[in-house]
Parts: C-alpha cells; structure tokens; sequence
C-alpha cells in the first residue's frame, strides 16, 4: 500500500543503485546495443532491456543472444562498460540527501547491486556515496546475485545486522524478492522503470515516487 503513516527508522538500509541511487541507463542499454550487435545479432529492444534491468546482466544478455554466445557477449560487456559508464550518468534526486541524514543518523548502510562489483565500487566514489557509505557488494563479489538470500545474509553480515528492522530501498520487483526471500521491508522507489502499483503489486512494503517523498514518510525525529 501506499503508507500515508510515517514509517519507523530502519535499523539498517540495504541500497540498490540503478534506479533508485542513480539513473545509468543510457549507458548500460548503449553498452547492451554495441555489444549485441558487434556480435552480429539484432539490436536489442531499449525497453526490454531497461525492464530486465536489476537482475545479474547474464539475465538481461540472455533475452537477445543464444547461450552459445553468453560468455563472449559478457566478456565484451565488461570490457566496454568501464569506457563510457560515466556518460550521461545522472544522481537521482534526494540520494545524496537522504544517504547523509541516514548517515548523521547512525543507521548502517550498504550498497547492494548485481551491477559488477568493482563497476559500483568506481561509481559510487564518482556519484560521492562512498564517503558515507564504505561497503559496496556486487556481482561477481560472491558465488551469489540478488535476490539469493544467501547473498542478503552476508551483506547484512559485512555491516554487522541483522534483518530484523532492517529495509532495502530499490526500484524493481528484483528488490522485492530480496526482501521476501530474506526477511527484510521493502521501499520501493518508482525511479526507475517499474511504477509504485508494479512494485506494490511485486510485494514491497510501501512504494513512493521518489526518494524524497520517502524522505519526508520516516520518522527521523524522536
């Protein structure tokens, strides 16, 4: 539902990044295109691939290409990416904001993203996230992606909580399933390409616009 209470503090804030932290997009869907049809496939749909967007990027190549082709296409994806990822990257509104009051706050928190681990690691010392969030965990870190609660556990482990009171904050029912699986509240976050009635349809605990409009729903005052 749409909560017109506040919501009480987390005790621990799991982020997502693409589309809730940050808007990417342009890039990652340009880096799908030139890859998929360097390899001499069709180029791919924008929005089938901005849809898919949250889980492993295996998850989104395999849409467009055969198995056979899956580790060159990634191999290649992962080549390319780092050369033009900063291109048109865009730090959604009230990120940084909220980070920093959650931050001043005391609330552990983590970034937690089946983008390729040392990729996120670069942009969110670029975007300015690693200054109040040091731990970052992605594809590649661990034998697990999202929303694998294996994975949840131990990234809830790397900031030493648990999940009870704990929320992770993101934009797709990829997010949802995290919380589900783990045992976590989700905030969904229509910032990316899922509306709040797809993220509250997926199960996610409350949905909002924007992360302002988040903002202003928790009780950060005693």
């Amino acid at each position: 539902m749409r909560s017109e209470e506040k919501l009480p503090l987390p005790s621990a804030i799991l982020w997502d990044m693409d589309g809730t932290l940050i808007d990417q997009t342009a890039a990652i869907v340009r880096c799908f295109a030139e890859v998929i049809t360097n390899l001499g496939y069709d180029r791919p749909d924008e929005g089938r691939i901005r849809r898919s967007l949250g889980g492993p990027m295996a998850s989104t190549m395999g849409l467009f290409i055969p198995e056979s082709a899956m580790e060159t296409a990634c191999t290649a994806f992962r080549a390319r990416f780092p050369e033009i990822m900063f291109d048109g990257l865009i730090v959604l509104p009230g990120a940084m904001p909220f980070i920093e009051r959650a931050h001043k706050a005391r609330i552990p928190q983590v970034l937690f993203t089946n983008k390729h681990g040392d990729t996120a690691r670069q942009v969110s010392r670029y975007a300015g996230f690693a200054k109040y969030v040091p731990k970052c965990i992605g594809s590649g870190d661990t034998q697990w992606h999202k929303p694998d609660p294996e994975l949840t556990a131990y990234v809830l482990e790397q900031i030493e909580s648990s999940a009870a009171g704990a929320v992770i904050i993101g934009d797709s029912p990829t997010d949802v399933a995290v919380a589900r699986n783990a045992g976590l509240a989700c905030y969904g976050i229509a910032t990316g390409a899922h509306g709040v009635e797809e993220l509250l349809e997926a199960g996610a605990d409350v949905a909002y616009e924007s992360l302002p409009q988040l903002d202003k729903m928790l009780r950060w005052e005693p």
